[in-house]
């Protein structure tokens, strides 16, 4: 008889140990929404709801239609604009291990060909192009089959995938956080934090203590975790905030400088350079172009 063991994953699943592709989907609170690392690949399609999405030092934007796919043990969450939203699915999942397909490869030689992908998702990737209905249906598919039927709709998303040039790379570094419960929740504290404070003045040693730490122990722990020091995790949240309302909104630049929680101009200026390579004001004009290009297309 086949191997039909259960176990506990660290999204709470009850799954076979024998099943190739699972499928995962939540609303909006969960329990699910928090910063954390696994041993699994996962494809999340965003359905509902925007917000603030971390994948390893990657801070950005997502709405629904999103698609990312995560490499084992790199960090991630959604972290929704308004957390009062309340929705019956969020995000849609497809989860698979390495080992698998590692194992299936040997047999099946034509499944390398998503081998570069799954290489390229140690840093977290997301696609772009593809049509939001076709990627619903796929998913919901996926989640209304299982075994050999589930595998066999998976394959060609996969394939397609792998296929795809219309793609970036999210994290520059590539995280390896370990799955220690303890752990990922003071990280998630962490983050929950900042994403909730950037307006307000944050200072290391009073988020250390939020989760019990030294200041000397905590800045070691959070760049190991993110990717990040401290600070520069702050920043990319408060410049994330502030591409936003450059793209959004016509408030003056000084004034979305102190909105997002920098103290004076020059410094919001030099930071906003550093992460996005140009000046705010040049980001609002290249925004403004993007979106009058698209209309005049649509």
């Amino acid at each position: 008889m086949p191997n039909t063991a259960k176990r506990i994953t660290p999204e709470y699943e009850i799954v076979q140990d024998n099943e190739t592709i699972r499928y995962l989907e939540h609303g909006h609170p969960s329990d699910l929404i928090r910063w954390h690392a696994h041993e699994d690949y996962e494809l999340h399609f965003i359905v509902e709801t925007s917000g603030k999405v971390f994948v390893g030092d990657y801070i950005g934007n997502y709405s629904p239609g999103q698609l990312i796919l995560t490499g084992p043990r790199l960090p991630h969450n959604w972290i929704c604009q308004d957390d009062k939203q309340i929705v019956h699915v969020r995000d849609m999942v497809i989860r698979f291990d390495h080992e698998a397909f590692a194992n299936g490869m040997k047999i099946i030689p034509e499944l390398a060909e998503i081998l570069p992908m799954l290489t390229r998702a140690k840093s977290g990737i997301e696609f772009f192009g593809l049509d939001h209905a076709y990627l619903k249906e796929m998913f919901q598919k996926v989640r209304d089959s299982s075994g050999l039927s589930r595998l066999l709709l998976s394959l060609p998303l996969l394939q397609k995938l792998a296929q795809s040039r219309d793609y970036r790379l999210l994290s520059t570094v590539q995280i390896d956080l370990k799955s220690n419960e303890t752990l990922q929740r003071k990280i998630n504290t962490v983050v929950d934090y900042v994403s909730q404070n950037y307006n307000q003045d944050i200072t290391l040693s009073s988020v250390a203590g939020l989760i019990g730490m030294s200041d000397s122990h905590f800045s070691r722990f959070f760049k190991k975790a993110t990717g990040n020091r401290f600070i520069e995790f702050v920043n990319r949240v408060r410049i994330s905030r502030a591409c936003s309302l450059l793209t959004e909104t016509d408030q003056q630049i000084a004034t979305i400088c102190f909105q997002v929680g920098f103290n004076n101009v020059a410094n919001f200026n030099r930071r906003f350079h550093e992460l996005k390579g140009v000046t705010p004001r040049d980001f609002r004009t290249q925004s403004n172009i993007r979106i009058e290009g698209m209309t005049a297309t649509s």
